[in-house]
């Protein structure tokens, strides 16, 4: 982090800020007292002043109890990213922004001192958390935005200021709140409105956004299958040929589903908008975990971990992803969460592609997800109990559920591996 003293960390946080005796600035900011190290500020959250002795015992500068912890944390992350001269993306979407950070994070470490959002920091704790993760010589900083409702991303954008927006999709998720696919594309859009006059704007294919785009002070590149030329599966991951508006790219990716090429296909783009040349050969890539991740299965098969999270555009890329696997498919599958009143339609989209895909055996795991089909478990620890009468020596099984549901211990259960 950026230095600061204690005098402006005070100005900027109101609440109850007790310093070291040795102290007189702060070089990093954490919310869990065991990751302090040193001249940390530990930010007590959601009753963390239970835990300033601790952070005082592993070398806190300061602890700090907020009066309103969002707010405080907004002015931190802010007045860091103020002071820095780094170039800011801001990566949102309704499905693969996680893995769209993770690529472009991966593409621009060899050009660029990069600070990359930790796993799960993309709301009004996790963003400022990346911001104050900026140093005086970092150079490039890629953020993550999630939101549950309109104006969300705006008062995110407001404290990380983006130079460049990316939107990785457009899909059914958080209908509970904002009711219609198109306000989550308006929702989402927020982030292509809080440009500087000359960012530039990546977004998918997508006809909902086209209202959205009509800023004419930014510059606004597309993405979509088109620019996916061809995807063949590698020992080791995946080989893709792209078309980058005319700019043919032979590359391999560790990673082996071809839903990720498109995620590629957009950190690329903004890879180019920063200035970076374009990689050649393989670029390495750690997706963050649960994201996809495959392994092999005790006594043969195969395990694809995408227990993460879903929703019904994510959840078809996994199956159809599962079905250009050989062998006998098994999907452990849960509900999908806050879709509000079109959860059962949704729901029963699924079941009809899963009979599409002809994939030969599923395990439901809870009440939505009993229009999926197949054997059913109430929640994820029954699911445990069930999944080895389900899956057979030498399957190829996806588990994936919405957050809720839990699913990693299913994962858990048929690797043996703690997830």
């Amino acid at each position: 982090m950026i230095p600061f003293s204690l005098e402006e960390i005070a100005a900027l946080c109101p609440g109850a800020l007790d310093a070291a005796p040795w102290a007189d600035v702060v070089t990093g900011v954490q919310i869990d007292s065991r990751r302090i190290e040193e001249g940390d500020l530990f930010f007590a959250v959601d009753g963390g002043e239970d835990f300033c002795r601790h952070a005082f015992a592993r070398g806190a500068a300061a602890t700090l109890v907020p009066e309103d912890a969002f707010a405080e944390l907004a002015a931190l992350g802010g007045a860091v990213r103020a002071r820095s001269s780094a170039r800011v993306v801001a990566i949102t979407g309704s499905t693969g922004k996680t893995s769209t950070k993770d690529i472009l994070a991966a593409l621009c470490r060899p050009h660029a001192r990069t600070v990359a959002a930790e796993e799960g920091h993309n709301n009004e704790i996790g963003l400022p958390l990346t911001l104050t993760r900026i140093e005086p010589d970092t150079e490039v900083v890629v953020c993550e935005m999630g939101m549950r409702g309109l104006g969300q991303i705006a008062e995110l954008c407001a404290v990380a200021r983006p130079d460049i927006g990316v939107i990785t999709s457009i899909g059914p998720v958080h209908l509970e709140l904002l009711g219609t696919v198109e306000r989550v594309a308006q929702a989402k859009a927020e982030v292509v409105a809080s440009l500087p006059e000359g960012g530039t704007a990546v977004v998918p294919d997508e006809p909902l956004l086209e209202p959205f785009l009509d800023r004419d002070d930014i510059e606004i590149r597309r993405f979509g299958p088109r620019n996916v030329e061809a995807f063949e599966r590698v020992d080791g991951g995946c080989r893709v040929t792209f078309d980058l508006d005319g700019t043919k790219l032979e590359l391999e990716f560790p990673f082996a589903a071809r839903h990720q090429a498109r995620n590629a296909a957009a950190a690329l783009l903004a890879l180019q908008a920063l200035g970076f040349p374009y990689p050649e050969g393989r670029v390495e890539v750690e997706l963050s975990r649960w994201r996809g991740e495959e392994s092999p299965l005790p006594g043969g098969g195969l395990l694809i971990n995408d227990s993460y999270n879903a929703n019904p555009a994510s959840m078809r890329a996994a199956l159809e992803h599962l079905a250009e696997h050989e062998g006998r498919k098994v999907a452990v599958l849960g509900e999908m969460a806050e879709l509000g009143p079109t959860a059962p339609a949704y729901h029963r989209e699924v079941g009809e592609l899963i009979r599409a895909l002809g994939i030969d055996s599923v395990l439901a795991v809870g009440e939505l997800a009993r229009s999926y089909g197949g054997d059913y478990a109430r929640d994820a620890g029954e699911a445990v109990e069930k999944v080895g009468d389900v899956v057979r020596p030498g399957d190829v099984v996806l588990v994936k559920g919405s957050r809720a549901v839990g699913l990693e211990v299913v994962a858990e259960a048929l690797t043996g591996v703690p997830a």
